[in-house]
């Protein structure tokens, strides 16, 4: 009976097709963690899937999976490379050269994704790409192209129906053994079924501990690129930020966001290793005395420590895309003053190593703010996550405008040019908004009538806050106890709230340093950020 073998060679192939495509990624992974400073394709593809998403989708995928998205992403691309090989293998089941052309084609298109960021040698993802390609095609001939060798020597016992033999691949894994005629399988058929999930299992194996491997050997990569690291010390005139007290509230965020917690948002997949001895910072664009400097002597100049509230522009009301830390580093104003920038230099462009640009006004790197080259996060050099070697922190800018990470130039230009996310919709400038945060209550937290404290954190846009205020219901705005802090930080606030039993909706609104109330209009993130005042419903029981 024809069908039945046609379906379960159909199965063995995509199956085939799907470990060849699994050892396929393993061997590109493996590869790029043996070659000093290879990317990884499977980061690069998931880039070049960032670069090309519509912005509504980039979005959704914030809004939904907040910093899971980029795990999110690599997943899905490794699912649709199963699937792809799969549908390779079941494609090329007469036709080998289609699955050779297609999985070349697969290599292809990671070489090139890994090769898009500047700076990376073309041969590294060429090689890796080549590698994969082979073991690609290499576990299809293992699994589902045996060769038709002669027929098989089939010996009939006495008195049994003579057999028709049948090639030798298809009871290897290419079709189905033939069963007997009330459909129960024979014993080849068992024994091939079980030698082909034998293969199977353990070549797939093999890929996922070579793409755990690859990785393995890449994250050690960056580890010792930042092992040894001395922390710069701080100038004469610049001693460490003044110690805040935290609000002594449970469930209300620390005045300092520890590392572990900070959020990361940005187009990076996976870190970018940075070998801080061949780094090094260009100063130019539109300046008189364009400049480099390596990490030595960036880790050299006077250094200031400042605490700074970062924000990401996709932020809503209420979200926790946000962190305060204490950042140490050299003046950027200080910088851009020995690189004197021209007449018409309006706009400040900061270039990571992976090609990812931000840009804001000069203006606001040179009105006094405590801008920062920032080479160090809450007392220890820059985490990878976070922009080893060094990163722009710029008060009072979103950190799509500002936030440049692993900063490799920082470049003076007119205004017109788009920076990555400008290009993609985002608003211009980047100035952040005036927002109150509810930390506590928690939303569906049960609540007993009695004593509450209402707490969370505010900021403001480089000019601190004045106030906060939280309401109940439609009730009076009451004033809330603020924490410790200054223009560039939030401040911690609490209301003791009396809570009835009941359902209550609670506000809170901030009030900013120049004494401007903080808009109740509703806005969401994009193009500019969200407004609004952030709104909570709870029960008290």
């Amino acid at each position: 009976m024809t069908a039945p073998r046609t379906a379960t060679g159909g199965a063995r192939h995509a199956v085939a097709g799907a470990v060849a495509a699994a050892v396929a990624l393993g061997a590109t992974e493996l590869v790029a963690g043996a070659l000093p400073a290879a990317p990884s394709l499977v980061q690069s593809v998931a880039s070049v899937v960032i670069d090309l998403a519509p912005i509504g989708v980039v979005r959704a995928a914030i809004d939904t999976l907040g910093t899971r998205d980029k795990p999110v992403l690599v997943a899905g691309v490794v699912l649709l490379s199963l699937l792809f090989g799969a549908g390779l293998a079941l494609a090329a089941r007469r036709r080998r050269w289609v699955a050779v052309l297609g999985l070349v084609a697969f290599g292809v298109l990671g070489a090139w994704a890994g090769a898009r960021p500047p700076g990376t040698a073309a041969w590294r993802p060429a090689l890796a790409a080549l590698a994969g390609v082979l073991a690609g095609v290499a576990t299809l001939a293992a699994l589902a192209w045996r060769s038709a060798g002669p027929a098989a020597e089939v010996t009939t016992l006495p008195g049994a129906p003579a057999s028709t033999p049948g090639p030798a691949w298809k009871a290897a894994g290419g079709g189905a053994p033939s069963s007997d005629a009330s459909g129960v399988p024979s014993a080849l058929e068992v024994a091939s079924r079980r030698s082909f999930l034998v293969g199977a299992g353990s070549l797939l194996a093999a890929g996922a501990a070579a793409a755990a491997g690859g990785r393995l050997l890449q994250s050690r990569e960056q580890v010792s690129a930042r092992r040894g690291v001395a922390l710069p010390r701080l100038g004469e005139t610049a001693g460490p930020a003044p110690g805040a007290t935290d609000l002594d509230v449970p469930g209300l965020s620390p005045f300092i966001t520890p590392t572990r917690d900070f959020y990361r948002v940005d187009t990076a997949i996976f870190p970018p290793g940075v070998d801080p001895r061949g780094w090094r910072l260009e100063i130019g664009g539109m300046v008189e005395r364009p400049f480099q400097l390596s990490y030595e002597q960036l880790l050299a100049m006077p250094m200031e420590e400042h605490d700074v509230t970062l924000v990401c522009v996709s932020n809503e009301v209420g979200d926790r895309l946000s962190g305060n830390a204490r950042w140490r580093g050299v003046r950027l104003d200080e910088l851009l003053r020995r690189a004197r920038p021209r007449a018409g230099a309006s706009q400040l462009v900061g270039v990571s190593v992976d090609g990812f640009t931000t840009g804001f006004p000069t203006a606001m790197a040179l009105d006094g703010r405590n801008a920062l080259v920032a080479v160090a996060m809450n007392g220890e050099p820059l985490p990878d996550d976070h922009g080893f070697p060094a990163r722009l922190v710029v008060p009072g800018v979103y950190g799509y405008a500002s936030a440049c990470k692993w900063l490799q130039e920082i470049r003076l230009d007119r205004l017109g040019f788009d920076p990555y996310w400008m290009e993609r919709g985002w608003a211009a400038g980047g100035q952040m908004k005036t927002m109150a945060r509810i930390d506590t209550p928690v939303v569906g937290r049960r609540l007993h009538a009695g004593k509450v404290p209402v707490a969370g954190v505010a900021w403001s846009h480089h000019v601190g806050i004045s106030k906060v205020e939280a309401q109940i219901d439609s009730g009076p705005w009451m004033p809330a106890r603020l924490g410790s802090g200054d223009p560039d930080t939030w401040r911690q606030w609490v209301v003791e709230w009396g809570a009835p039993a009941g359902a209550h909706t609670i506000r809170a609104r901030a009030t900013d340093g120049h004494g401007e109330l903080q808009t109740a209009a509703a806005a969401e993130s994009f193009p500019s950020g969200a407004t609004g005042w952030h709104t909570i419903r709870v029960l008290v029981t």
